[in-house]
């Protein structure tokens, strides 16, 4: 499951007219985008797991990260979207700069008992990733070391416990 995997949405709704790009060429959701993502995902009913996926699904492609997570930690509820709930969530968390929320997401995504060998890579280097960048070395180191058990092979884990060892020696000193 990369950053970018979710299920297709049944309603398509277009939002190229109302999007404008950032310099690195990320859409930017204007406010008439967010206005028709929150009127096209308002409940008239408690939604399932797979609504709630959809329009969390909605809401993250137009940039409410934020609102998109509230929507995956519903959908996550269902037995059927928790691993993805919970690993999409775990996304828009980091997206909207709440890594700590994240890492837990990440986390709860990792206990899902459907969790296959791929996804569970997966899950773990964006694990990882975070708690870097948060500076918790000891425990991305913990993350990779769990990975590269699983797929030796997976981007660049090895290159990554590299140089978090080397760093987390050099501190020492």
């Amino acid at each position: 499951m990369n950053e970018t995997d979710t299920l297709p949405l049944t309603k398509q709704i277009s939002f190229a007219t109302t999007t404008v790009s950032s310099e690195d060429g990320d859409p930017i959701p204007t406010a008439e985008t967010q206005q028709l993502a929150i009127e096209a995902t308002a409940p008239t009913e408690p939604p399932d797991g797979h609504e709630s996926y959809e329009r969390a699904t909605t809401l993250k492609n137009v940039g409410l990260f934020r609102q998109a997570a509230e929507y995956f930690e519903k959908a996550a509820q269902d037995s059927a979207y928790a691993l993805r709930g919970f690993a999409q969530m775990g996304l828009c968390l980091k997206k909207s700069g709440k890594e700590q929320e994240a890492i837990a997401a990440f986390r709860r995504a990792l206990q899902t008992p459907s969790i296959s060998s791929k996804e569970q890579v997966q899950i773990l280097y964006l694990l990882g990733r975070t708690l870097e960048s948060l500076g918790r070395t000891p425990e991305a180191l913990e993350a990779y070391r769990w990975l590269r058990r699983e797929a030796p092979q997976y981007r660049d884990v090895t290159t990554r416990i590299e140089s978090l060892s080397i760093r987390r020696v050099t501190k020492q000193f």
